[in-house]
């Protein structure tokens, strides 16, 4: 039996009256390789395997040819800004040389602004990096999971050994003048086996401007790790909502917290994580084929395939896949028990990856659905209450 979205008819959306939103977003995953081995990465540990047969490193023409799709994409749908985010694997094995190639390249094409990150686990972010990406305007997203301790747990060489101390080096070099600006802030992943404050204040300690918390990647096959409890994901997010919520000023954004009041007071997402905004990103891997976003290697091999290539394919062939559309239509793709939720255009149904069984297809709530609702609910008492004693005060 076919698993949804393969079943959705883009043409009867398209009669309908619905129509794609262009994508403003561009993942290049310009090596397929890591120099850490990550417990839990979705790339290498989890159902998709197939970074095995990728590149190593993104060539120059494939460099080439994808800043020229980029640049019709731009062209044809009239975009002002695009993002372009350099990723892996381990995105700075790619080299400086490389790098600096690929972001000059991409500019020169592109009729728009770029605008250019790079996330990294900071291991080999050293001055030369941080140089080249001050020159050419580079924002640094760094992983971080929390305290030495908890960090090298989980984030291990290929040896065995931690990584923390090279990324807490690199992090000081990052924070310091001249490279402050270039600091975009730290990626953290949820882990209910650690203590939340303690992971909280070991990332303000590098004075992030933005912290983004992740859920693991897991679903309704391959479910995640629980204690017993109920809502352990939300119990740790909620111990360090109420801290960053009753803190003023508040020493860092959080987006996951952020986007959830922004939604809860009529505002739209910005990020696939929350709400049903539509997704505006589209990956393209080392070997120049086109895919949907990475996370969804999470779910079964072949999962973010497509069947499309820089080679023979525009960005505009993208959109009009099933698979693609299902993450652009909102309430539309809601699993029944999420359009009928109280907050489930909130949460949106989780991350579209978390909501994959085999079967049924990703027409499920998100495997971390009583978490999502024990969040939001959370969040939208809180923010109640504020507004509330605003409103008193205002008397």
């Amino acid at each position: 039996m076919p698993e949804w979205p393969s079943t959705l008819d883009v043409g009867e959306l398209l009669t309908g009256g619905w129509r794609p939103t262009p994508f403003r977003q561009f993942i290049l995953k310009i090596h397929s390789r890591c120099d850490l081995a990550c417990s839990y990465c979705y790339v290498y540990e989890m159902a998709d395997q197939s970074w095995r047969t990728r590149p190593r490193r993104m060539s120059r023409d494939t460099v080439e040819k994808a800043a020229a799709r980029i640049a019709e994409h731009a062209a044809a749908h009239g975009l002002p800004v695009v993002e372009v985010v350099l990723h892996g694997g381990e995105p700075l094995l790619a080299g400086p040389g490389e790098i600096g190639h690929l972001v000059r390249t991409v500019r020169a094409a592109v009729p728009a602004r770029v605008e250019v990150s790079v996330q990294t686990n900071a291991t080999l972010l050293d001055d030369a990096f941080l140089d080249l990406f001050a020159e050419l305007d580079v924002g640094v997203g760094v992983s971080l999971d929390g305290t030495a301790a908890d960090h090298d747990r989980v984030r291990r060489t290929h040896d065995g050994r931690g990584s923390h101390a090279r990324v807490a080096a690199a992090l000081g070099r990052l924070t310091a003048p001249p490279y402050r600006h270039l600091f975009a802030g730290l990626l953290c992943t949820v882990n209910p086996r650690t203590d939340p404050v303690e992971t909280y204040r070991a990332l303000l300690s590098f004075g992030p401007p933005v912290i983004d918390f992740l859920l693991p990647h897991a679903n309704w096959s391959e479910p995640p790790w629980r204690d017993g409890t109920a809502t352990p994901y939300a119990d740790w997010l909620i111990a360090i909502f109420d801290l960053w919520w009753s803190t003023r000023p508040r020493p860092a954004g959080i987006r996951l917290f952020d986007e959830i009041t922004h939604l809860l007071l009529g505002g739209a997402s910005a990020t696939e994580q929350i709400g049903l905004s539509p997704v505006a990103m589209a990956v393209i891997e080392t070997d120049g084929e086109i895919e949907q976003s990475d996370i969804l290697k999470s779910a079964f091999q072949g999962a973010p395939a497509t069947g499309l290539h820089i080679d023979r394919n525009p960005f505009d062939d993208l959109l009009l896949l099933p698979s693609v559309a299902a993450r652009q239509i909102g309430r539309l793709a809601l699993a029944p028990a999420c359009a009928s939720c109280p907050v489930g255009e909130i949460c949106g149904g989780g991350l579209y990856a978390h909501r994959y069984r085999s079967g049924s297809g990703f027409h499920n709530p998100s495997v971390y659905c009583a978490d999502l609702l024990r969040l939001v609910r959370h969040v939208g008492n809180t923010v109640q209450a504020g507004l509330s004693d605003l409103t008193k005060e205002a008397r």
